[in-house]
């Protein structure tokens, strides 16, 4: 059986995070372990606090489970400080890596910062470098990079900023660009192309970065190239937004399962 790792944090929604993207490995038939980093307190209106782990506990998850079983991708989500960020990398360093997926969490879609301001250069040096893709909306990009994005010109320069920071490949998703919603960005070492797709107009958008990222993390173990990857995780977001329904009285989450036909028709 093949085996994904999320390392991450945990949603008590259940929308986005640890929860988010054990669902969406479930999904594509990958068996899913976890190394949780923080615990939220949030639910579809907002974050409202978040107790991160300590460091020595997030590094011993990802050892005994490297010791324990074949892991055939990795995907790094929500990590809230510098300590953490070093524990990580010091724990996946001492193993042959499979592909690693990067979404660089750093505030919700409420507001609340996801990750320590003075952490950012951690991330860069240390997270980065590991990842084979990084994943980052708009917004995160904007903020790793200093540059600010308005059109998919800035995009593709903001995608290549990025690779030259470290990360083998980026896909800079477009989300909600007022020039053309729903293209994302890939950039490797080919150079750039635009992946483009419906935009799903709906307001249960509640853990799309984590669920893509998920996504993208589980077609490279199942060995699909990391663009092939990167459409597949794109047309299983889109399923999932279209076949989200109203839960909460904020933003909802997206159908993990029901977009894969696997959950209840009605």
């Amino acid at each position: 059986m093949l085996v994904c790792m999320s390392i991450a944090g945990s949603d008590s929604s259940a929308g986005a995070g640890i929860q988010a993207d054990l669902k969406t490995f479930a999904a594509h038939a990958v068996y899913g372990v976890t190394a949780i980093t923080a615990v939220t307190v949030q639910n579809t209106v907002g974050v409202e606090a978040v107790q991160e782990i300590e460091p020595r506990i997030v590094q011993g998850q990802i050892r005994c489970l490297f010791q324990d079983m074949p892991i055939h991708a990795v995907k790094m989500g929500m990590v809230f400080n510098t300590p953490i960020m070093e524990a990580i990398a010091d724990a996946l360093t001492q193993w042959e890596l499979p592909p690693v997926v990067l979404d660089p969490v750093m505030v919700s879609k409420s507001g609340y910062e996801l990750l320590q301001r003075e952490a950012q250069t951690a991330l860069q040096e240390l997270l980065l470098p590991l990842a084979d893709i990084c994943t980052p909306n708009l917004h995160e990009a904007e903020l790793l990079t200093g540059r600010t994005i308005r059109d998919l010109p800035d995009m593709e320069k903001a995608a290549q900023a990025l690779r030259g920071m470290g990360a083998k490949t980026v896909v800079l998703k477009g989300g909600h660009l007022g020039e053309q919603p729903g293209t994302d960005v890939y950039c490797d070492a080919q150079g750039t192309r635009r992946l483009e797709g419906e935009f799903i107009p709906t307001s249960n958008t509640h853990g799309t970065g984590c669920t893509f990222s998920s996504a993208l993390a589980a077609n490279l173990a199942l060995g699909y190239d990391p663009d092939q990857a990167a459409l597949r995780a794109k047309e299983y977001i889109s399923a999932a937004l279209r076949a989200s329904q109203a839960l909460g009285r904020g933003k909802g989450p997206v159908a993990h399962l029901r977009s894969t036909r696997l959950g209840p028709e009605d």
